[in-house]
């Protein structure tokens, strides 16, 4: 055996030096259940449902903080190891007011339900006493449910490593623990800066998106549309949710090169401008009267023409200087770019998304 191997459910296996047991396993294809882990957080080892069997340990190990090291005998499925996962999930399920919670909550809300229903975890035989306490906050952002929590952290986590906001906190031990702000106050009076993060890792729904389960009586199957935040320059990747014809919420691509599963406010939160009831849905022309009234695209088109080509012809080219609207769809802005190039013989051109 080389110095870098290991033998991982009966083969020997190449590992890089630092990585974990888990990210091992995941590697080679091996299914580990866990709850606190995040692959953009620095592991945890809190829910201990990720523990291997390790050769000459009288206990399983958690995989995601155990590190590889060469001659490792790992076994990652086992009767044994079903039974511990199980009971662990059965503890954990015990203190739920619910486990059937709207996907519309956030990216990672069924991780929980799916490892229950899995392994088989609902007996309820530990239902008795619960731990977290929901929070009255009136931000129109995030729903805090923490009759759901299950103290993984991962919210804490995130917003401390990923944002470096550290607006949440814990307190407290044991049934009396507790997912915080500074004096206990609202998310508003915090640091926090509603990126949603803390929202998307959530495996419980303990934390929600409140905009999107606005539009939980929506009827339909939600499909998910891989598409770029246009709100600035960076790219975010983003899965638009929809029902039908609207738009019900948004999700961070987790695999998103620019993001990787990191969203602002706007990205995150401010997609309902698209079925505003203020949103223009024919042109407007302005009369002789000084008021704008309906018109027909032809009308419109040709009132526009008329004055942009006499601006020009009076002034030159470069009197003309257009922007365009992060709002509008990418194919949109291209056609901007060039009517402004090369139809009209400028560079003048700018789009909000630049800034």
């Amino acid at each position: 055996m080389t110095e870098s191997k290991l033998t991982l459910d009966g083969q020997q296996v190449e590992f890089t030096p630092g990585e974990t047991l888990y990210e091992l396993a995941s590697r080679h294809g091996k299914t580990i259940p866990t709850l606190c882990y995040d692959p953009r957080l620095e592991p945890f080892g809190g829910c201990r449902l990720c523990a291997v069997e390790l050769e000459g340990t009288k206990a399983p190990v958690a995989s995601c903080t155990m590190r590889a090291t060469p001659g490792m005998v790992v076994r990652t499925d086992s009767q044994s190891l079903d039974k511990l996962r199980r009971t662990l999930l059965e503890m954990v399920a015990s203190e739920n007011r619910e486990l059937e919670v709207d996907p519309l909550r956030g990216y990672a809300s069924q991780q929980l339900k799916e490892l229950v229903d899995r392994y088989g975890a609902r007996t309820g035989r530990f239902k008795g006493r619960t731990s977290g306490k929901s929070h009255a906050d009136d931000n129109p952002f995030i729903l805090r449910d923490y009759d759901l929590c299950i103290s993984c952290y991962r919210c804490v986590r995130v917003c401390a490593e990923q944002e470096g906001d550290y607006a949440i906190s814990i307190m407290n031990r044991g049934f009396e623990t507790r997912i915080t702000t500074e004096f206990e106050g609202k998310l508003k009076d915090s640091q926090c800066t509603f990126c949603g993060q803390c929202v998307q890792t959530c495996p419980t729904g303990a934390l929600a998106d409140r905009k999107a389960l606005a539009n939980a009586k929506i009827p339909g199957e939600t499909r998910k549309t891989r598409t770029t935040c246009a709100y600035c320059g960076v790219g975010c990747s983003l899965d638009v949710l929809s029902r039908g014809d609207r738009i019900v919420g948004v999700h961070p691509a987790m695999d998103g090169p620019a993001n990787e599963g990191a969203l602002c406010i706007k990205g995150q939160f401010a997609f309902d401008f698209v079925h505003h009831p203020d949103r223009l849905k024919s042109p407007l022309v302005r009369g002789e009267d000084g008021e704008l009234h309906e018109a027909s695209w032809d009308e419109a088109l040709d009132r526009a023409a008329r004055g942009l080509g006499q601006v020009i012809e009076e002034h030159g080219r470069h009197s003309v200087y257009c922007i365009a609207s992060g709002r509008t769809p990418s194919e949109a802005c291209y056609l901007m770019g060039k009517f402004v190039r090369a139809g009209l013989g400028t560079s003048y051109i700018d789009n909000c998304s630049r800034a």
